[in-house]
């Protein structure tokens, strides 16, 4: 067998490709192989038994989840992978994001965790505060989530 640069022997395979990254931004504390289902209290919304759960592709919008979610808890960016099916988040992918920019879906379907991102830079605190603020209103005026 031959050896790669770092003295490790090479199986001949070649390459082996990555599988898309998927992020999820929580409070909770998870490890490795936990699996994150539906059922619990929703980070968002009226915090009712999530019918949804929700991943990312982009890791502006996982900071963003860890930001925005309920509890005590430290913000936490998890790696995850889906166990199902996946589809957009149409509170992101509807008319006001046409496109799916933000690479957000949600699924009925149970996501492993696979890893967590320790080291990430958050949104500045005016920024945050800003849209807790915005969130806040849209609640008042009894504009729910479609995930609701």
């Amino acid at each position: 067998m031959e050896q790669n640069n770092n003295g490790q022997k090479a199986n001949g395979k070649g390459a082996t490709p990555f599988s898309q990254t998927y992020f999820h931004g929580t409070k909770a504390d998870l490890k490795v192989g936990d699996l994150i289902e539906v059922g619990y209290n929703s980070n968002y919304g009226q915090q009712k038994n999530a019918k949804y759960i929700f991943l990312t592709a982009t890791l502006d919008a996982a900071i963003w989840g860890a930001e925005l979610a309920f509890g005590e808890g430290r913000e936490r960016i998890y790696l995850v992978e889906p166990t199902g099916e996946i589809e957009n988040d149409p509170d992101l992918t509807d008319k006001k994001f046409p496109g799916n920019p933000t690479l957000s879906f949600r699924s009925t379907q149970p996501f492993k965790v696979v890893g967590e991102v320790t080291v990430w830079q958050g949104h500045p605190a005016e920024q945050v505060k800003t849209m807790k603020e915005h969130l806040e209103k849209l609640k008042e005026q009894g504009i729910n989530s479609l995930n609701d």
